[in-house]
């Protein structure tokens, strides 16, 4: 699936502020590394000190252990006619 420049450029405007360094961080490591994670590798990794955002202790405190597609497309208002 080809997906345009323009297209995520306006994927990442439509974020709340909230989430754009999540965003950020996970569109910065994407251009380090396209491989999926080796989740036995991290979880050897020794956790950095870098603080966690606003965002991020709002979900460390949540009780829910996921979110639904339909809560996550909410959240960050896409729209749901698009085209796949």
């Amino acid at each position: 699936m080809a997906i345009s420049n323009e297209e995520l450029v306006e994927m990442v405007k439509k974020l709340p502020q909230s989430a754009k360094k999540s965003a950020y961080d996970y569109l910065k490591y994407l251009t380090i590394s396209h491989a999926r994670p080796n989740w036995d590798e991290i979880m050897e990794l020794e956790p950095d000190e870098t603080p966690l955002s606003e965002e991020e202790e709002r979900q460390l405190k949540s009780n829910s252990e996921f979110v639904s597609w339909e809560e996550a497309i909410n959240e960050l208002n896409i729209p749901t006619d698009t085209k796949s």
